[in-house]
């Protein structure tokens, strides 16, 4: 059983920085895919910032704030989030896809939130 283990959200001031971390306990090198993904309340989940093969694509409304990136050594993902706006408070969610002979396995974080207020 894949678990993976978010870190580091919290409350910040507008224009501030957080650094989310996800961490697998299977070898970051199974996954084809990583991402993180947000959820505001009453709201649907959506996609921040993600890997596909290779491939780094972000939401327009997060570029050239967010970063994606991963130390395979410590088979971990990481969300450097800069100039935090309050629309960007959510709870933050980490994915993991796995490709399998049946199809692609999504794996799920327990969700972090991230505040941002004044």
């Amino acid at each position: 059983q894949v678990q993976l283990v978010e870190s580091g959200g919290g409350l910040v001031q507008p224009g501030g920085s957080l650094r989310l971390s996800c961490t697998t306990s299977a070898s970051i090198f199974s996954f084809y895919g990583m991402g993180w993904y947000r959820q505001a309340p009453g709201k649907q989940r959506d996609l921040v910032a993600a890997i596909i093969s290779g491939r780094t694509n972000y939401a327009d409304s997060v570029k050239g704030r967010f970063t994606i990136s991963k130390d395979n050594a410590k088979n971990t993902v990481y969300l450097q989030m800069n100039s935090l706006k309050p629309e960007d408070t959510a709870v933050y969610y980490c994915n993991l896809k796995e490709r399998r002979r049946i199809g692609t396995i999504d794996y799920w974080g327990q969700g972090t939130q991230v505040t941002v207020s004044s």
